[in-house]
């Protein structure tokens, strides 16, 4: 009997380049020097300084932001029974076998950026980084592209599917 890791592919992904974190931290160390020096110490921030509720928007908006790019990720199932997507917080899909007609690995390049791109040859690409992914056609004519970290691991699970045109 197979063990349930065998009978579906489940990958989640995160916003974790190195680059990504440095520029948001940096923002926010920033910031946050800046509050301590104008609301603690009582020296302004900067020749123009802010009043003191604009600077402590700004740096709940930086943590805020923060906080977003850690909460964010893609999630990825597929099993038997279909394809589940969801794009925490903003997108979920769910496809049965039936709705699809055709699955695909591929490498789309560069679309303009990761997270959610609409317009695209592929329809509209759900990715966290990299450039390769699983391209979905629906029966319905509709299309979408859900990014992959694990590529070999995604082409060897949907061999087993009709659908699959790779």
């Amino acid at each position: 009997m197979q063990n349930k890791a065998d009978q579906e592919f489940i990958e989640s992904q995160q916003f974790n380049q190195w680059w990504l974190w440095a520029l948001l931290l940096a923002i926010f160390s920033v910031g946050f020097y800046g509050l301590i020096q104008q609301l603690i110490l009582d020296i302004p921030f900067g020749s123009k300084p802010m009043n003191n509720i604009g600077i402590l928007g700004f740096n709940f908006f930086n943590l805020g932001m923060l906080l977003f790019f850690k909460w964010m990720r893609l999630d990825t199932r597929i099993d038997d029974k279909g394809i589940y997507m969801r794009f925490v917080p903003f997108k979920t899909k769910q496809h049965s076998w039936e709705e699809i007609e055709s699955i695909q690995v591929v490498h789309y390049g560069f679309v303009g950026g990761w997270g959610i791109r609409l317009f695209t040859e592929y329809g509209t690409v759900y990715n966290m980084r990299g450039a390769k992914g699983l391209a979905i056609r629906l029966k319905s004519g509709k299309k979408f592209l859900i990014g992959s970290q694990r590529i070999e691991e995604l082409t060897k699970y949907i061999a087993q599917f009709p659908q699959n045109k790779a």
